[in-house]
């Protein structure tokens, strides 16, 4: 009885990193995309030298949790043949799902921090 509860949540388990790489892969792109069609040249207003410190930051934060992100995404691909290796993957999956969620806070306050200079300074 304990073997085929613990093989029922193994399986579980499994679908459930599954769902969560697809969504983390989506995070990924769609963060890539978002910085690709942000980072058009921009000007940042006079004496804002704050403002260009801040969104290098938030832009260099995005970048290492995005790259961490897509690191374990690529650590989880490739066959698992022990339970052990199945639980690792399942770990992997759900840190770069986490890691993407950081990506995609540092993306959000980035627009954010934009936003409220452009209505501060405008």
């Amino acid at each position: 009885m304990l073997k085929n509860q613990l093989r029922r949540d193994l399986q579980w388990l499994k679908r459930q990193a599954r769902k969560d790489r697809r969504i983390t892969v989506a995070l990924l792109i769609g963060v890539a995309a978002f910085w690709t069609r942000q980072l058009s040249p921009w000007d940042p207003p006079e004496g804002a030298e704050v403002l260009l410190g801040l969104s290098l930051g938030l832009l260099a934060a995005s970048t290492m949790t995005w790259v961490s992100s897509a690191y374990l995404v690529t650590r989880s691909m490739g066959a698992r043949k022990e339970p052990v290796e199945e639980l690792r993957w399942v770990s992997r999956i759900r840190r770069a799902k986490e890691w993407a969620c950081w990506s995609v806070g540092a993306c959000a306050a980035w627009h954010l921090l934009q936003f409220v200079t452009a209505l501060v300074m405008g």
